[in-house]
């Protein structure tokens, strides 16, 4: 792996997020890494709307996320903040309806480069994320990722449950088809 370097989502790293995205098409269909900010009411349903979200929530210091970078070039992130900041997870009636107290923080999203996939980017991301959580205090992190039993899945918003593993995370329960509850407390 190259040497890459983690900083965090913010106003001054908000062009190089933004040339990742539209590198992407703003990444599902325009989402801006958007869908975990908003409930339904609030969406825009537009890529530019979401763009023009999600630059204001980074410019509030509303919106979180560990930038992988090349060099000036961002090539990844991974999403993070706390459940107010990010309310809207997937599977989210089950989620509350099972769990006992909120984390400190959620991972939502982690997203590489189509031209740096299967390079240990993903990783790279996660661990970023991480360590910006240590620096702003710690606490307890969960993350949802995708339970898929070794099996290759097209699609993978919040990477694996084998990679939340070697990242320090437990286990907790499932949560939808294929998603799970993971957690790890950071300090």
């Amino acid at each position: 792996m190259t040497d890459y370097t983690v900083k965090p989502l913010a106003p001054d790293t908000w062009d190089a997020f933004a040339r990742l995205l539209e590198r992407h098409n703003g990444v599902f269909g325009g989402c801006w890494c958007t869908w975990f900010h908003t409930f339904h009411g609030e969406k825009t349903f537009t890529a530019e709307g979401n763009r023009a979200l999600k630059q204001r929530l980074v410019e509030e210091g509303r919106a979180h996320a560990a930038l992988v970078l090349d060099g000036d070039e961002a090539i990844a992130w991974c999403q993070y903040g706390s459940p107010d900041e990010l309310p809207n997870i997937h599977h989210r009636k089950e989620y509350e309806a099972t769990r006992d107290e909120l984390p400190d923080y959620r991972i939502t999203c982690i997203f590489v480069d189509k031209k740096y996939r299967r390079k240990g980017v993903t990783e790279a991301a996660l661990q970023g994320a991480v360590d910006l959580i240590a620096q702003a205090g710690g606490g307890i992190v969960e993350g949802y990722p995708h339970d898929t039993d070794g099996k290759k899945i097209s699609v993978l918003y919040n990477s694996t449950r084998a990679l939340y593993e070697r990242a320090g995370f437990t286990y907790l329960r499932p949560k939808g088809l294929r998603n799970c509850v993971m957690q790890r407390s950071v300090p």
